[in-house]
């Protein structure tokens, strides 16, 4: 499929565009890695592309570390340190949504520092990143997280499930492959959980507190390339699973927008994020719930809470989805119906949450390091009326 390629540096090198995973052999050449380890889940490392991405680098010794699958934990990492040591690995290659990227950025750290990765988390680390990082690339197939834009990695502990965050900015790639084509095959309910994780990003860097226009531009823009592209990317992923023939240039040109948005996401969020994000890490915690499904779910329930707080700035997102919209709650009704469009279940409760949880939610929520720049102060009880409103909407 032709498409244009383009190549853009925020400050990694991205290469976007239809077909830009075959230049992976030149890339990793122009590193100088003869020696890489490719990291990705069990499910990616079954496609007919991945196996011709192995192909395409058989002049060089290459690895491959694909058993595991699921929210990335510690012992996946401590399995991919292994696999990069017996390899002799001098660079790594990430391939996949978020979870192959966050245990590969944080095998990339492990590999030549000591002791447990929790040593070294960010803002509670009691050994020094101080060793060398080897070099990583990325391949996003998912838009998402936009980890393949981010200098840290989210891993929780295997026993009680509670995420870390190793950061350092070595972690970021030195280069990422941005394909649209490896989005084509999406399912639709991946592309909705995913494609609501990087809006949310979006809104809640725009909303965080503190100055920083240059992620505010940036979260706008994502926001517009979301309001075009996600329900049509959804839409294309259900008549081709229904077995109806699609328009390929729009199926791809849908999917190339929320690759952009979704690493404009991660970019922006650099800013900070809110509540709805410690709302839904605490429901990946108790519940076990896909992050980005737990975000799609809960932003109703946490705009409603924050529109109070940041009336012009909800009215400026309204205008961009809705250039009538009269007032902030315009762009809630917006995410309302979004939501609805793409089948993200309206309530907690259709998820299997039930209200006997939140007080063990809201234990992990307040904990957690996200809410502190929303743009509302948040407590215990705020928690417990956010909740019961994403429960029972």
């Amino acid at each position: 499929m032709a498409s244009e390629t383009s190549t853009y540096n925020f400050p990694t090198k991205i290469r976007f565009g239809a077909g830009v995973r075959t230049e992976l052999l030149s890339e990793l050449t122009a590193l100088g890695i003869q020696r890489p380890l490719l990291v990705t889940d069990k499910d990616v490392a079954a496609l007919s592309w991945f196996s011709a991405i192995e192909d395409s680098l058989s002049v060089l010794k290459v690895g491959t570390f694909s058993s595991f699958w699921g929210n990335p934990v510690v012992s996946q990492v401590v399995a991919g340190q292994s696999a990069y040591q017996s390899h002799g690995a001098d660079g790594i290659i990430a391939v996949g949504g978020g979870a192959p990227m966050d245990v590969a950025k944080a095998i990339a750290l492990m590999a030549h520092h000591p002791g447990h990765l929790f040593d070294y988390e960010d803002g509670a680390s009691t050994r020094p990143i101080d060793q060398p990082i080897p070099p990583i690339l990325a391949i996003p197939t998912t838009a998402g997280t936009g980890s393949e834009v981010g200098r840290s990695a989210v891993i929780s502990d295997d026993e009680t499930h509670a995420k870390k965050i190793v950061f350092d900015p070595r972690l970021l790639p030195q280069v990422v492959l941005a394909d649209p084509e490896l989005l084509l095959g999406l399912p639709a309910k991946i592309t909705a959980a995913t494609g609501m994780d990087a809006l949310t990003h979006l809104i809640e860097a725009f909303l965080a507190k503190g100055s920083n226009p240059l992620c505010d531009g940036i979260a706008l823009e994502g926001i517009y390339l979301v309001s075009q592209h996600l329900k049509d990317s959804v839409l294309f992923a259900q008549q081709l699973a229904s077995g109806e023939s699609v328009d390929e240039a729009d199926h791809l040109r849908s999917r190339a927008g929320m690759l952009n948005a979704s690493m404009m996401g991660a970019i922006a969020f650099q800013k900070g994020l809110g509540v709805t994000h410690s709302c839904a890490h605490a429901l990946s915690t108790v519940c076990d719930t896909h992050h980005g499904l737990a975000n799609g779910v809960m932003l109703p329930a946490t705009m409603r809470f924050n529109q109070s707080a940041a009336p012009e700035k909800f009215l400026r997102m309204a205008r961009i989805v809705n250039p009538a919209a009269t007032s902030g709650t315009d762009f809630i009704d917006w995410i309302v119906e979004l939501s609805s469009g793409i089948g993200i279940p309206p309530t907690l409760s259709e998820l299997g949450v039930s209200s006997e949880q939140v007080e063990q939610l809201i234990n992990v929520a307040i904990d957690d390091g996200c809410h502190p720049l929303n743009p509302k102060p948040v407590n215990r009880d705020d928690f417990a009326a956010i909740y019961q409103d994403a429960l029972a909407a």
